[in-house]
């Protein structure tokens, strides 16, 4: 059980450490600036922070000796790709690493919505071309913000060269050769917020989030803007899942050994965006959707109004504990799959994404 925890707030990069929910701050770092992604590569133990620092534009920093030093590095650049007005970086909104890569790579989902790799620990990137390029691209948009951005980057354990990227709103992409060409697959989802005959339109779908269970690749689960959806077959159709008491939210986790297994944090669509009727919860499915339970235990059950962004959940590799952060800055802990929950802070900087190490 992990016993690690990195939360990337508007106010700084914090690190938790404890035995179960016995989590305190151990570290602190880049208070009073905005963290918008984090990363700790699990082939060398190298941690990265990307940050979103307004006027003075998007900053990547890596630490080599665990936090504490931190360099900053290469952030991907749009220098000499062409555009009316030309593309410009505003923000890193995902970092993965690259499990089968040979030498070690990392990927990074961006805002407009590109995708970038780096081969040599974020000293260089490079623009995926093949995705930038595809002409389908053209019917993306932004949807909280103003462009469309790429925040989910999915490797299949089994292959190196099966890859899946979420784009909102642009879709669900597949690549089958490491990213040289990608297809659009979306077959099943459909968007409330488009006119009846563009509703099934592939790119211009708004998949909040996508995961994948590492134990059966091929089960991938989205938490889309009008509904959750599933795919058994490696994200070449998914089906769509009623969840009670909404289907609107950001955020999905699923279990690293059970496919059936996923967590999800709902919520009032669009305008409103806060938890239904005020009561903070969290769904559970144990059965691949077929049934959901309310987690409640140890969560506000009244006049509650925090919102979970799409990184803000997360499992560790046990599949039993679990951490989810609000955009009111609190922060809970479970370490029973959600059963019950211990808040363990409420009074960070409002969280946009957690990770366990």
């Amino acid at each position: 059980m992990r016993d690690r925890l990195l939360v990337a707030t508007r106010k700084g990069l914090f690190e938790l450490r404890g035995a179960g929910r016995d989590l305190k701050i151990t570290g602190r770092w880049f208070l009073g600036e905005p963290v918008t992604a984090v990363l700790r590569d699990p082939r060398d133990g190298a941690l990265y922070a990307a940050l979103d620092l307004g006027h003075f534009g998007a900053k990547l920093h890596r630490s080599d000796d665990d936090g504490a030093s931190w360099r900053e590095v290469t952030v991907p650049s749009y220098a000499g790709v062409p555009g009316d007005p030309p593309p410009a970086l505003s923000m890193i909104w995902v970092l993965e690493a690259d499990p089968n890569a040979p030498g070690g790579r990392m990927w990074a989902g961006v805002i407009p919505g590109g995708l970038f790799s780096s081969s040599d620990k974020a000293e260089s990137w490079t623009l995926n071309r093949a995705l930038w390029d595809n002409p389908l691209r053209a019917d993306w948009f932004g949807g909280g913000f103003d462009q469309p951005g790429l925040h989910s980057i999915s490797f299949d354990p089994r292959d190196a060269r099966k890859v899946a990227v979420g784009v909102s709103c642009g879709g669900a992409w597949l690549s089958d050769d490491a990213g040289k060409s990608w297809r659009v697959s979306t077959e099943g989802m459909w968007a409330a917020y488009l006119p009846p005959e563009e509703r099934e339109n592939p790119a211009t779908q708004d998949p909040h989030r996508i995961v994948r269970c590492a134990a059966a690749p091929d089960v991938l689960w989205t938490q889309h803007h009008n509904g959750v959806f599933r795919s058994v077959d490696g994200g070449q159709t998914w089906r769509e899942i009623a969840i009670a008491p909404s289907s609107f939210g950001f955020a999905v986790a699923v279990h690293p050994t059970d496919p059936d297994t996923a967590w999800f944090a709902p919520a009032i669509s669009d305008q409103q965006r806060y938890p239904v009727e005020g009561r903070f919860i969290l769904t559970r499915t144990r059965d691949g959707g077929a049934t959901f339970e309310r987690l409640t235990a140890g969560l506000p059950d009244h006049e509650s109004y925090d919102l979970v962004y799409r990184h803000g959940l997360d499992v560790d590799d046990t599949g039993a504990r679990l951490a989810v952060g609000s955009t009111t800055g609190s922060l809970w802990v479970s370490d029973d799959a959600g059963d019950r929950w211990a808040c363990v802070n409420a009074n960070l900087p409002p969280i946009h994404a957690v990770r366990w190490m």
